[in-house]
């Protein structure tokens, strides 16, 4: 046996591997070292310049469009809009109102800006004028209100069709909206900047017909002006601009229309309007032939100037001189003599077409109806006669 060192043992082992990993190699595959390449830092620096800038030009657009809204620039042709603010809306809902309104842009900065401000101590129920060249702190202000905020007691009120100037004070002063001398002296007194309303006069009757029955949300100790003010804008929206268009082009003005529809409010079983209608109109402009000769002989109205009067309608009462008594005064009451509702309304604009000019209730509770003087009498006289 040839003689060998302990290292040569190792020596071999390690060239055997070497050999054997190389026969595992392809013949024909080098192996190389990859180079790692290297980044030119000028081109490093422009990359990092041209981001900066573009960050910088996106912040910079969005501030833009954000301080653009905030203070109400480039909002194009000026245009003024009504937000009715309810006792059931919060800051999310405002900015909602005000967003469809078109009077700002976003909602959730808007909201931001009014939690900062506290805009919930300033804001209050009511219905606002508001235009798209305020800013946020203009529109803030701009729906303030005298009687409360939105963190204020509010109570629900629901006038009932029908309703006259003083039912409605009544009304509003037991559900602790204002006091009812308060509510009284604000119908007499104070300016309501509307065309259809007599600032000139001192009478309650100046807002008879103007205040909208409806559901409302009041505060506890509500102004008694903007409580009021509250029923006429809804009066006011509710026309409309088809409603006073047909206005216009019949030959009745707003006053004598809402007139007239106090008038069916006060007479309707509830489902004849319209036909309560064709009557009045036909007896405005009987001039003989009928025998109405525009006597409306409607004692609502009567009743209306006797505020006190208490059981059935006496032959004193009859004589009572005043333009309400329409037995004694041909034509239309000198103001209406409640307040009505859409459907009267509707009624006074679009009446039936017919030939009767007078009517009664029967037993059934409902309005019957004549073209002669003798038919009517013949229903009263029957057993059908229900009045």
């Amino acid at each position: 046996m040839a003689e060998y060192k302990n290292g040569d043992t190792a020596s071999w082992d390690a060239a055997q591997v070497r050999h054997s990993h190389e026969e595992h190699r392809s013949p024909n595959r080098s192996v190389r070292r990859k180079k790692r390449r290297r980044v030119n830092p000028l081109l490093a620096v422009v990359l990092y310049i041209l981001i900066v800038v573009a960050a910088s030009a996106t912040l910079a657009g969005v501030g833009w469009l954000l301080a653009s809204d905030l203070c109400a620039f480039n909002r194009g042709i000026k245009m003024e809009t009504t937000v009715e603010i309810t006792a059931e809306d919060d800051l999310d809902t405002v900015a909602d109102k005000l967003q469809e309104a078109g009077l700002i842009h976003y909602k959730w900065f808007f909201q931001l800006f009014a939690k900062v401000t506290k805009a919930e101590d300033k804001i209050g129920i009511g219905t606002y004028q508001l235009n798209n060249d305020m800013d946020y702190h203009a529109l803030i202000n701009g729906m303030r209100s005298s009687s409360g905020n939105m963190n204020a007691d509010t109570v629900t009120v629901t006038i009932p069709e029908g309703y006259t100037v003083a039912q409605t004070i009544r009304l509003l002063a037991e559900k602790g909206v204002n006091t009812e001398e308060k509510l009284l002296e604000a119908a007499k007194t104070s300016d309501f900047n509307y065309e259809f309303i007599d600032n000139e006069s001192e009478e309650i009757s100046r807002l008879e017909g103007y205040l909208f029955p409806d559901t409302y949300e009041f505060y506890v100790g509500h102004n008694p002006k903007g409580a009021l003010e509250r029923l006429i804008n809804n009066f006011e929206r509710k026309m409309g601009e088809d409603v006073l268009e047909e206005i216009d082009a019949s030959p009745y003005s707003l006053q004598e229309i809402i007139t007239i529809a106090s008038l069916i409010e006060k007479e309707t079983d509830g489902t004849d309007q319209a036909m309560i209608a064709s009557v009045i109109y036909n007896r405005l402009s009987d001039t003989g032939s009928h025998g109405t000769y525009r006597m409306l002989q409607i004692d609502a109205a009567l009743l209306y100037a006797l505020p006190d009067h208490e059981g059935a309608i006496t032959s004193a009462d009859l004589e009572t001189d005043s333009p309400y008594n329409l037995r004694k005064y041909a034509g239309l009451p000198p103001t209406p003599i409640a307040n009505p509702g859409m459907a009267s309304i509707n009624a006074a604009l679009y009446p039936n077409a017919s030939d009767y000019y007078y009517y009664a209730l029967g037993i059934d509770r409902r309005h019957h109806y004549f073209a002669t003087y003798q038919e009517f009498l013949n229903f009263v006289n029957s057993d059908q006669y229900g009045g």
